[in-house]
């Protein structure tokens, strides 16, 4: 097995905005309140950080500003992943010259690619990278399925050393599990299936859910980690009506309506993104206060 990257909870940024551009003060508290949290990593310029709305120079920057911000307090998972190989490669350069711990790269989302194409789109990036990879299945926001046998395929390069999960295929993660979870490390990449995962042997989550509720999340990992199932299990149980309403509406419309109402930012979105549904946000800001979030 490769060196892991991060076991437990890692927080997969919003990327706080006004019509302005991107709001650096309100990134900075919430980096520190993640960080104080207790969160065991940060992901800045994933889905959750509207990577696809950023420009490149945004993406840099972001980057470069959660790097300093942690300081080395936790590992910073810089998005580099895009729908062009060759712009992917650029975006992981530059990420790895900014110091970032390791890379996510999701796969390619709108022309897609065979197995054989993203075999050989994230090998054309392990081979440009300085850091470990994490790649990135969501098959229902790219329209494309990194498949186990693929994967398997992919733990044999030196630099690819984990995949984020969020096909929300429990029989497909297995059979991840049963081909080369040996060689790579698997995080869950959905927040309702977060212990089912630990429970086959992943290494952790990255978790839009710990933006606005990190001491949970982290509580479940660590009780997990402890040995202490039943804890885990409760607090996933627990957390799963939030979880319903963080995923009421396209990500990350919910989470930046919630991370809002605890006083980080605006809420503010780029089109084609548009703000919550009234009655979905009421129901969401119930949950939190059920839970002490507000």
């Amino acid at each position: 097995m490769k060196q892991r990257i991060f076991q437990g909870t890692a927080t997969a940024l919003i990327t706080p905005m006004t019509p302005e551009g991107v709001d650096y003060d309100t990134l900075a508290r919430l980096i520190d309140f993640q960080l104080e949290s207790g969160v065991n990593a940060l992901v800045p310029v994933g889905t959750t950080g509207e990577s696809a709305t950023l420009s490149p120079a945004e993406r840099g920057e972001v980057i470069r500003f959660t790097i300093r911000r942690v300081a080395g307090r936790v590992p910073v998972i810089a998005g580099t992943g895009t729908n062009a190989t060759s712009q992917a490669v650029e975006y992981t350069r530059a990420a790895c010259g900014e110091g970032a711990d390791a890379l996510l790269v999701v796969t390619p989302y709108y022309n897609k690619a065979t197995q054989a194409g993203l075999i050989a789109h994230y090998t054309a990036i392990a081979d440009a990278s300085e850091k470990p990879i994490v790649v990135y299945n969501v098959p229902g926001r790219t329209g494309c399925n990194l498949l186990p046998d693929t994967i398997s395929v992919l733990a044999d390069h030196p630099r690819i050393a984990a995949v984020k999960e969020a096909s929300g295929n429990i029989s497909q993660i297995v059979e991840l599990f049963a081909k080369c979870g040996d060689r790579v490390d698997v995080y869950s990449g959905e927040d309702g299936i977060t212990l089912p995962i630990l429970a086959m042997g992943g290494a952790g989550c990255i978790s839009v859910l710990s933006n606005v509720a990190p001491r949970l999340a982290v509580a479940m990992t660590d009780a997990f980690f402890a040995g202490d199932l039943k804890t885990a299990a409760g607090v996933q149980c627990r957390l799963l009506p939030l979880i319903r309403c963080l995923f009421s509406e396209v990500n990350p419309i919910p989470v930046k309506a919630a991370a809002a109402a605890m006083g980080f930012g605006s809420g503010y979105l780029r089109l084609p993104l548009t703000p919550m549904d009234d009655g979905k946000r009421e129901t969401l800001l119930a949950e939190m206060r059920k839970l002490g979030l507000l």
